[in-house]
């Protein structure tokens, strides 16, 4: 008895999770963020620095970013939005802690948003997941992969693609 409940259950929770996933709209983005790390128009402001280090994040460092988000990697591309958030330097390895919100401002997604938190290692392939979204992203669930394209002393530059599945929301 107690098993044949157990399985009724089971198959409950597989059919809703199919049904939500059938439900919930795709959604690809593709766009680029533009970080500059330093001189007067600095995207990127360490807020906390344990080891008196003004260049870079170090352990137990805290910074805050206003970057551009862009349709292309060229710095006189369309601007679409700003990836706004905080960043901490969260382990002895040179790992970073992020959250992140996509602030749409043109476009088909204007006046929408997405958030993600995760886990940045620099250099690689960087995968996080999509935990919310505002507007067209209510109820968003996903992924992001962030791929380094530009990385120097004064500036990074992210080419992003971002999946998104949410529900068709409608106002009340």
């Amino acid at each position: 008895m107690a098993s044949s409940l157990s399985q009724t259950v089971f198959f409950s929770i597989l059919v809703l999770l199919s049904l939500h996933q059938a439900c919930a709209k795709k959604t690809y983005l593709h766009f680029y963020l533009h970080e500059i790390l330093s001189g007067p128009n600095a995207t990127v402001l360490t807020v906390v620095n344990p080891s008196n280090n003004t260049t870079s994040l170090t352990f137990g460092a805290i910074a805050v970013f206003d970057d551009m988000l862009r349709e292309g990697p060229d710095d006189n591309s369309t601007l679409i939005g700003r990836a706004q958030g905080l960043v901490g330097a969260v382990g002895r390895d040179g790992s970073l802690e992020t959250m992140i919100n996509f602030v749409f401002t043109e476009g088909k997604y204007n006046g929408s948003t997405l958030a993600l938190y995760g886990r940045v290692v620099l250099g690689v392939t960087i995968e996080r997941p999509v935990i919310g979204g505002t507007g067209m992203f209510r109820m968003a669930t996903g992924y992001s992969l962030a791929k380094p394209i530009v990385a120097s002393a004064t500036k990074l530059v992210y080419e992003f693609d971002v999946y998104v599945w949410n529900k068709e929301m409608k106002d009340n």
